[in-house]
């Protein structure tokens, strides 16, 4: 499990559909040794920190692993790696081999697994193309955020090593699919509330779906 690229990027202002928008999807490849902070790499930024950045999305990974697929599906389309708007394209880790909850260390830097991503319109910016984001949400092909439990720096190339396991084993596609309402699983979803480090907004909006579920009078 390793590091093959490094992203980072600024905020740019487009147009789209006949209105200015501001977007910090458009990512670069950066060398050498990055920073990280407890809200993300050195030199990157968000648009909106009300859905992107922040302590719990604070780096966005992308498994390698889905590439192959997307260009199977998107023929002649020139698919860097970075172009999902993601901080690192990773190695040897997907949405079903790893769970919230679960850390790995990475260069001097802790990283633990906060929560799926889930698309917004944005991806369609960055393709030129708004089927995109149906396109994500159909293949579950989402990737998944860290938080920053240490803060340091890492280089591509870097080792994602294992340092903790989550007990509770909810995996990034399980709370993809509990938060797109794709599983009512009342267990899972307690399973999922349970985990420190599930996005407080996540793990809010679980108990308010978990209320929901219960019987009347219960």
């Amino acid at each position: 499990m390793r590091i093959l690229s490094i992203h980072v990027g600024g905020v740019r202002e487009v147009e789209w559909k006949g209105r200015r928008v501001t977007t910090g999807i458009f990512k670069e490849p950066v060398d050498g040794p990055v920073a990280v902070g407890l809200t993300g790499l050195d030199g990157d930024r968000q648009a909106d920190l009300e859905v992107h950045g922040g302590p719990s999305k604070a780096v966005y990974a992308y498994p390698a692993s889905h590439y192959p697929a997307w260009r199977d599906e998107l023929p002649g389309r020139d698919l860097p790696w970075g172009i999902f708007g993601e901080n690192l394209t990773v190695e040897g880790l997907d949405e079903n081999s790893v769970c919230v909850g679960d850390a790995f260390d990475v260069g001097t830097a802790r990283l633990v697994i906060t929560q799926s991503r889930v698309p917004c319109f944005k991806l369609g910016i960055r393709f030129g193309d708004s089927e995109m984001v149906r396109r994500m949400l159909d293949s579950g092909r989402f990737g998944f955020y860290f938080g920053v439990e240490r803060q340091g720096t890492m280089s591509a190339g870097d080792e994602l090593a294992p340092v903790r396991r989550d007990p509770q084993r909810v995996s990034v596609a399980d709370v993809a699919r509990l938060y797109l309402n794709r599983s009512r699983d009342p267990g899972l979803m307690a399973r999922a509330i349970a985990i420190p480090a599930l996005t407080p907004s996540w793990r809010a909006g679980f108990e308010r779906k978990l209320r929901a579920l219960e019987p009347a009078g219960a």
